[in-house]
């Protein structure tokens, strides 16, 4: 059955389409070709972000960051943790005044009486009452401590007073409770008692366990999950939650001032009588702390808000802060994108916002997405670019350097798909991009079948395009020499020239896939790679520019091969090493001007041979110096070469162009024909 679809009109609210993988691996292109590190070239995409060709942007691990530490600021700045009893205090400072008010008023009131006696009682009262008031400590645990043995005037005030010490240990109850589970609020004296049992049980439990007992965690769920919403499956999961949720407590006494912590704890002594209790909780501390010895029990804040916060929001402002910290150690540098998967996306939600969350998850998903897509795969520990990666990182740096030079008006140089110069070869391959669409019918739908079974309608897909075949009448077999010298990454030369490698090999392989490419690496020597390794290959560090050893390579790979033969040599200094008579590598640098000759001559001598054999050795120079200049042209004179004085941002102008001219000509020349 045809499927359905409803359209509207767009109003700028819908949701648009993500950001494709193969973009954001064409992100990295550039990136792995100057570093040949895909892990590197991973962690430098997370950290900086992408932006897909339509200008959406998914955010990077650096902007996350400025984002969280915004977050921890605006938290910091959320309140006053001096002022967490400032209402209890301001309160018992106002019954304080309704006592001295009944106080007063009980002498006006006996002196109204007209009884003597009455009159110096009371006076005599409300004097000891007056001092007892006078003399009230400062700290709000005195003020509790003094009132509460204190012989009220005023049942008002007194019942006030009671109220509020009901209200004060109900939340250092609840304070207690927070550091355990998030399950309860408004506790009951049942509530407490049920609390302890918990408490009991679950020190029990801890012990068994320390033993190598059976710690009987699922009777301990039966009874007591209601207190854990998370549904712990396990007690060492459990004990984590419980031991972050104490962590975030104790930071909340750790930012306090020693003067408030002493008044929390001599509140806590005066106010929580079930000393039980507190046994319990200080003993499932103590076994927190010895647990998990990983867990920030040092942490502290340094709250900077005006406002003061009460118990309730004083914790949830440090479990926030708490899981920022979290959440920051591990945005800070992670080895891999799978290694984001381990936050919480929910958690982050709340603290960070969607956009934060959203981009995490896509972050954590990337490995595994570009693998499924088979840019990437994983072999023995590594992660290693796949075939068709290297094809897309080959056809984005064409499409770099062919749209550059549309930019800059240097003319049409894409090949053209029929016409003089191809023949049929009756062969077929898989559509790669850039090949001539040529689509052979009968082979797409067979495969089409093969994927989706027999029926109608037959639905294609990308993968499903089969192609002919096309030859060149002109075939051409082309060695690219790489200066793989420790200047080339001193001075950021080698990874734009290996992008137009890798360009140029992209290039050969789907418009030219009779031609032969061979690839070259040379420093202090030379050393031969395949086009499969191209795109990871870095500079082994090594000091010597041996083109010697390179052009006898190259000519010795040449010929093999038939049809127009060609060296495209790209190097940013002239040859500083060559290989003796006896086959070892000459490094001639630092030897003088007469071992230098040795080293120029030997190299001079071996482009001759080149000449001899039908080779052109074409050289792009790169910011040359004198020296290499006067060095190519004794060279280019000698082969009939040409020579290109480029720098690393027209290389690929320069090369491709001369490529596809050079094609070109040998194509109006006819089978055979020597390249001028």
């Amino acid at each position: 059955m045809a499927g359905r679809f409803t359209y509207s009109r767009w109003d700028g609210t819908q949701t648009g389409f993500d950001i494709e993988n193969s973009s954001l691996f064409d992100e990295m292109a550039d990136d792995l070709l100057a570093y040949g590190d895909l892990r590197g070239a991973l962690r430098r995409l997370m950290n900086r972000g992408a932006t897909d060709p339509n200008g959406e942007r998914m955010m990077g691990l650096q902007e996350m960051r400025k984002r969280l530490k915004e977050r921890r600021q605006e938290l910091l700045e959320r309140g006053d943790l001096g002022g967490v009893y400032k209402e209890i205090a301001d309160e018992l400072d106002d019954i304080v005044d309704e006592e001295r008010h009944a106080v007063d008023q009980s002498v006006l009131d006996a002196q109204k009486s007209g009884d003597d006696r009455r009159q110096e009682n009371a006076t005599r009262a409300a004097e000891d009452r007056h001092f007892r008031l006078d003399m009230l400590p400062e700290d709000l645990a005195g003020k509790v401590r003094e009132l509460g043995a204190y012989d009220f005037e005023s049942k008002e005030a007194e019942q006030r007073f009671e109220q509020l010490m009901d209200k004060l240990r109900q939340q250092l109850a609840q304070q207690m409770v927070d550091q355990m589970s998030s399950a309860m609020e408004n506790m009951t004296p049942q509530d407490m008692q049920r609390m302890k049992d918990m408490l009991t049980a679950l020190n029990e439990m801890i012990d068994k366990q320390q033993r190598g007992e059976d710690p009987g965690f699922e009777d301990f769920m039966k009874e007591f999950g209601d207190f854990f919403p998370e549904n712990p499956q396990t007690l060492d999961e459990l004990l984590e939650q419980i031991a972050e949720r104490m962590a975030a407590a104790q930071a909340m006494l750790n930012s306090m001032t020693p003067e408030q912590r002493a008044q929390l704890e001599q509140l806590s002594q005066q106010l929580m009588q079930d000393m039980g209790l507190q046994q319990q909780m200080a003993q499932l501390s103590a076994n927190m702390q010895q647990m998990f010895p990983g867990m920030p029990w040092e942490r502290g804040y340094d709250m900077q808000g005006q406002d003061p916060m009460g118990f309730e929001q004083a914790m949830e402002t440090m479990r926030d802060l708490g899981d920022l910290d979290q959440l920051e150690e591990l945005l800070r540098n992670p080895s891999s994108p799978q290694q984001l998967a381990e936050a919480d996306m929910d958690r982050v939600r709340d603290l960070m916002g969607d956009d934060v969350a959203n981009a995490m998850d896509r972050l954590s998903k990337l490995v595994q997405e570009l693998e499924r897509e088979g840019l990437i795969r994983q072999k023995e520990g590594k992660i290693e670019v796949t075939p068709k990666g290297m094809r897309q990182i080959g056809s984005k740096a064409l499409r770099d350097l062919f749209s550059r030079l549309a930019k800059d008006k240097l003319g049409q140089h894409q090949i053209s798909p029929m016409g003089q110069g191809h023949e049929r070869t009756y062969d077929t391959k898989p559509y790669e991009y850039g090949d001539p669409f040529n689509l052979d019918l009968h082979r797409t739908i067979r495969n089409a079948l093969n994927r989706r079974g027999t029926g109608t309608p037959v639905r294609l897909s990308p993968d499903d395009f089969e192609i002919e075949r096309t030859e060149h009448l002109t075939r051409s077999a082309t060695v690219l020499m790489l200066d793989a010298s420790y200047s080339m990454y001193r001075d950021d030369r080698w990874g734009p020239a290996k992008k137009v490698a890798v360009a140029l090999q992209s290039l050969i392989s789907s418009q030219y896939p009779r031609d032969y490419l061979g690839i070259l690496m040379f420093g202090h020597v030379a050393w031969e790679i395949k086009s499969d390794e191209l795109v990871e290959a870095t500079i082994p560090g090594m000091q010597g520019t041996n083109m010697h050893h390179a052009l006898g390579l190259a000519r010795k790979m040449l010929a093999r091969q038939n049809g127009n033969k060609q060296i495209i040599m790209i190097t940013d200094g002239e040859p500083t090493a060559h290989i003796t008579p006896q086959g070892d590598a000459w490094f001639t640098y630092f030897d003088g001007y007469e071992a230098q000759q040795l080293t120029v001559e030997a190299t001079l001598r071996e482009a001759v041979r080149c000449s001899k054999e039908n080779i052109r050795i074409n050289t792009f120079m790169l910011d040359a110096d004198t020296y290499l200049r006067r060095f190519v042209e004794q060279m280019s004179s000698l082969n009939g070469g040409r020579a290109f004085l480029t720098s690393s941002d027209n290389l690929g102008d320069y090369l491709l162009v001369d490529f596809l001219e050079h094609k070109k000509k040998v194509s109006r020349g006819g089978r055979g024909r020597r390249a001028s």
